[in-house]
């Protein structure tokens, strides 16, 4: 039930269609009684920073979620970024301050690492290995860093993203061991795939999975199939895994406490959710 009381949450992005945000949060507002909804909001690119400024001109918005193709222009719009926003150089969720003004975090690489780690892997001084330093593998790998890893490797295609990566990292992270330009995943406490292999049916394996120990921790971020090949072939050599839902359900705790709504768990969220795919 919408009412005048209602807060309201922007889910901004273009095109609409197939937002899936309102079909979990929405369903557990109701489910718990807090009166919040969120509400499916197309900006074209060439509205965005103004639509975004007005959004927050309203007396009663509790935040905005923000999708493509709007993730990495918001950064500039922002008066606030967090640590996260600047090395992954994008943001997905942004609220008002008591003094007006703009304030941007990012919570892709924050679902992952909260994954992954209420699976039993705690990341104090481990080494991990990110394949892919687009968006979502620049915000794995930021998320990663400030839950106190000890060495990160980073792979790229394109070798100047996951350069410039590692060097954003180094920037905050001063301690981190940074190493790039190789996708071996011999010797690593974690290995993620933050790219879109795995999408469609023969794709390559981003990496040589026989390289693997059977010891080391596997996420994916490709949420299309449960189990993705890349998956099926990890858990064949014995290894825990993560599949790329687990990032969704798992960030939208992180989201609520952002915004200072009541939050709740993964499993609430999947038990209540209205998805269809």
């Amino acid at each position: 039930m919408i009412r005048g009381t209602t807060t309201v949450i922007a889910h901004i992005g273009f095109p609409t269609f197939a937002f899936k945000a309102p079909m979990i949060y929405n369903p557990y507002f109701e489910h718990a009684g807090i009166d919040a909804v969120v509400v499916p909001m197309g900006s074209k690119p060439e509205d965005f920073p103004t639509f975004l400024r007005a959004v927050f001109k309203l007396s009663n918005i509790g935040g905005a979620l923000i999708t493509m193709p709007h993730k990495v222009s918001t950064v500039a719009l922002l008066d606030e970024a967090s640590p996260t926003v600047q090395i992954a150089g994008s943001c997905n969720a942004v609220r008002v301050s008591a003094d007006g003004e703009l304030q941007g975090d990012m919570f892709d690489g924050e679902g992952f690492v909260r994954g992954v780690q209420r699976k039993g892997l705690n990341l104090k001084g481990k080494r991990a290995l990110v394949v892919g330093s687009g968006g979502v593998g620049s915000a794995i790998a930021a998320s990663l860093a400030a839950a106190g890893l000890g060495g990160i490797a980073l792979f790229d295609s394109h070798e100047a993203s996951a350069t410039a990566l590692g060097g954003r990292l180094k920037k905050h992270y001063p301690n981190l061991e940074v190493l790039t330009g190789s996708n071996d995943p011999a010797g690593f406490d974690l290995v993620v795939n933050a790219t879109p292999m795995g999408m469609n049916e023969g794709d390559p394996l981003p990496v040589d999975v026989s390289r693997i120990a059977s010891s080391t921790f596997v996420g994916e971020v490709v949420m299309k199939s449960e189990t993705t090949a890349f998956l099926a072939a990890a858990q064949a050599r014995g290894c825990q895994t993560q599949v790329g839902t687990d990032m969704l359900f798992e960030q939208i705790p992180a989201y609520l406490e952002f915004f200072g709504l009541p939050t709740t768990t993964p499993e609430t969220l999947r038990s209540l959710a209205k998805l269809s795919y």
